[in-house]
């Protein structure tokens, strides 16, 4: 039977199958209607990097806005025979009535950091977990892997060109979006350019050159067509006998005469290095040294750190599938977990989840995050957890520790703070204005900007401080000491 996915699929759908089958016992067991917190947080940052970057909110949104079963979803889910037809008319007029805060797109991030909690009756919050972990799991490591790779290049623009090497469509076009917000100057793909204004770029590929009867011919029908933005792929053949002296002819016989100038050349093979330094001297001695070299070829951060301390002359690169599919680490690792339940009168009941392997310890309760900045630097200086109805005073010192070697203790003084957490729904009703893109990718450069230097190191950063509230940590020592079978 052929499948129209792309006109038929409904996110709504795309949760696990336990979502269903849990909520249709919470349904038989009258627990549907307990009030549920859950956060979602990370516990690693990926490459063993110093921070991450919190993207993809803005579908995390749109999914939310648009949650709904259909009859065909509900006749599916009959056919499975496992769910009670009350259960299955509770999803023909599902709507999510919850409250949700997330820390802003563009934010930097740390482990154990709620980026998004929901508040919300069990059923409701328990559905939504599958779509809220790929939408920001997702988006979050493409921004996280891209920022790696902008630093890396020391200030010359990075293009996305890994659209047709992603996992899938979504993969391609939210990558995309991902990227520009954590610094790429833009993207090969179109529809994401037409769909989120990442800018799109591109020029030629080899086909083109060999579909011409030679290489001079392809770019000599290249320049008179784009002779505002002439850029040339050099390396189809022989990048030094024949590429370059082939474009430096273009240069000089169809651009120069109309008073144009060359925008670039791309080098997408061989000893990049060796390469670009004798094309810089080509095009220099050419009367070309505003023609830049473009770069590509299974570039990452790592890689281009080494062509340009191996002193490269490049100007630009383009990097495909170690960005859009953060080949080094493709798994950004967050995870959505129950912190608190609500009593019949509203009071709240914090939750742990325990385990021999202590990184999995959750911390429990309604929590928002503190960041502290230097007044002087406006460098940020560490995180604190805190329990949401806790409140920091900006100018009165504070100590802050390590939660698990607790005698590593630190004074912060001379400090202004920002809330990280925001709303985003109350009760269903989406109050948060989402930003533009600009917006965020503005927010993102600031944001990385204002990290010290050796958190933004690539081999063993510095460990940035997220510490627990006293609070906080209170709360959950009491969990831990109280836990018994099972029970806390």
């Amino acid at each position: 039977m052929k499948t129209d996915w792309t006109s038929k699929r409904n996110l709504s759908m795309l949760t696990d199958f336990y979502e269903f089958t849990m909520g249709n016992a919470f349904l038989e067991t009258d627990m549907d209607g307990i009030i549920a917190y859950f956060d979602m947080f990370f516990r690693n940052v990926p490459d063993e990097g110093g921070f991450a970057i919190a993207a993809g909110l803005e579908q995390m949104v749109e999914y939310i806005q648009n949650l709904k079963f259909t009859e065909e979803d509900i006749d599916y889910l009959r056919s499975k025979n496992l769910f009670s037809e009350k259960f299955l008319d509770y999803l023909r007029h599902f709507q999510f009535t919850g409250d949700i805060w997330a820390v802003p797109e563009g934010t930097v991030v740390f482990p154990k950091e709620p980026l998004v909690t929901v508040r919300a009756p069990i059923m409701e919050a328990q559905l939504m977990e599958t779509m809220i972990l790929i939408s920001v799991n997702h988006q979050s490591l493409i921004a996280t892997k891209t920022n790696r790779i902008v630093r890396a290049a020391n200030g010359r623009p990075v293009m996305e060109f890994g659209s047709r090497r992603a996992q899938g469509a979504d993969g391609a076009v939210l990558g995309a979006r991902a990227s520009y917000i954590a610094g790429a100057a833009g993207t090969a793909n179109t529809l994401a350019d037409s769909l989120f204004g990442s800018p799109a770029l591109g020029t030629m590929a080899h086909s083109m050159i060999m579909l011409y009867n030679s290489e001079y011919e392809a770019f000599k029908a290249f320049a008179r067509t784009y002779p505002d933005n002439c850029t040339l792929l050099v390396d189809t053949y022989d990048t030094l006998r024949q590429g370059i002296p082939n474009a430096i002819r273009v240069f000089d016989e169809i651009l120069k005469p109309i008073g144009k100038r060359p925008k670039g050349i791309r080098i997408d093979s061989g000893d990049i290095a060796y390469l670009s330094k004798e094309a810089r001297k080509l095009l220099d001695e050419a009367g070309y040294p505003d023609c830049g070299i473009v770069a590509s070829n299974s570039l990452d951060e790592y890689k281009i750190r080494e062509l340009l301390v191996q002193g490269a002359k490049l100007d630009s690169f383009g990097v495909g599938e170690r960005l859009i599919t953060a080949k080094s680490e493709p798994v950004f690792g967050g995870v959505y977990k129950l912190v608190a339940v609500e009593d019949t009168e509203g009071n709240l009941i914090p939750k742990i989840k325990i385990s021999e392997n202590v990184s999995k310890i959750t911390l429990p309760g309604f929590k928002n995050i503190i960041r502290f900045y230097d007044k002087n630097t406006h460098h940020a200086e560490a995180d604190l957890i805190i329990l949401h109805d806790e409140e920091i005073q900006d100018d009165t010192p504070i100590e802050i520790f390590d939660p698990i070697y607790t005698w590593k203790r630190r004074s912060i003084k001379n400090f202004y703070t920002k809330k990280l957490m925001v709303p985003i729904f109350q009760n269903g009703k989406l109050v948060y204005d989402l930003p533009d893109l600009q917006e965020i990718r503005k927010h993102c450069m600031e944001e990385v900007d204002r990290l010290w230097d050796e958190v933004k190191r690539f081999d063993r950063p510095h460990l940035y401080i997220v510490d627990y509230s006293q609070n906080l940590w209170e709360m959950q020592q009491k969990l831990l000491a109280n836990h018994k079978g099972g029970q806390a």
